[in-house]
């Protein structure tokens, strides 16, 4: 008897652990393409062979994320901004996936530090992106405008969605302080922290383009001037040679010369 109730046991624990796993879902390929070479100019300066692959980590992305809409209604193609904001900063890590992130929020536009997007924006609503924290651990919420700004042709150094991403990748190891301890090597460490309040320093001093959201603190520092990396390369490279070789290194990727 005793060895029946455990067998129903570990059935119905496989049952129910069965309905939790999502199916994947595979996406056709030139519906795939199509969207990707329509929205993603980085997808669309990478070689024949990065496309595809690039085109298996959105793959795996969406079948390992929920994107959801709040307010409205998502489509394919915030489907496909989403995944490569995700996809942008760890295209060079081959087989790493998020695993501080379960649900993407998609809102209609931005939104107040309580998640509410109603109302005027001098109220507070000023929020196009987050990293959720607490009871909102593993959730982002991202702003659908901010992030169609960001992959659109005058988003200029700006991505939203990258940025976020990019502080997932910061939390990674366990703080989100601006200092990406898993990626970078241990020797560029200390550089890289001096790099960051020397910066800083210049910003406030109106000596630098970076925007000025980069001194509130570091983490946000490194979500910023890696929006610029990814969306200006060249520019970035140019005026911050520094600051792009340190990130080439994190990234593991050389943007500028693709």
């Amino acid at each position: 008897m005793l060895y029946f109730i455990i067998a129903l046991v570990i059935i119905i624990a496989i049952y129910f652990a069965k309905r939790d796993i999502k199916p994947m879902v595979q996406w056709p390929i030139s519906q795939l393409k199509a969207l990707l070479t329509e929205h993603v100019d980085y997808y669309n300066k990478l070689s024949d062979a990065d496309k595809t692959i690039f085109e298996q980590k959105i793959q795996t992305f969406l079948n390992t994320v929920r994107i959801e809409g709040v307010g409205l209604m998502i489509t394919d193609t915030d489907r496909i901004m989403v995944a490569s904001s995700a996809v942008i900063p760890i295209f060079a890590f081959k087989d790493w996936t998020y695993r501080n992130v379960t649900n993407v929020l998609l809102y209609p536009d931005t939104f107040d530090k309580v998640f509410q997007y109603e109302g005027n924006e001098g109220e507070g609503r000023s929020i196009m992106g987050m990293v959720g924290s607490g009871f909102m651990n593993g959730q982002m919420i991202l702003s659908r405008n901010a992030l169609i700004k960001g992959f659109s042709k005058n988003g200029g150094m700006e991505n939203t969605g990258i940025h976020e991403f990019v502080h997932l990748l910061d939390k990674a190891d366990g703080a989100t302080d601006g200092i990406p301890e898993g990626f970078l090597p241990h020797e560029y460490i200390e550089p890289w922290v001096r790099m960051m309040h020397q910066e800083i320093h210049k910003i406030e001093e109106g000596h630098s383009d970076i925007d000025m959201y980069a001194t509130t603190n570091e983490a946000e520092f490194f979500a910023v001037v890696s929006e610029y990396f990814f969306e200006k390369p060249d520019q970035f490279q140019t005026k911050h040679p520094g600051l792009y070789d340190m990130l080439s290194k994190v990234f593991g990727q050389d943007p500028a010369k693709e």
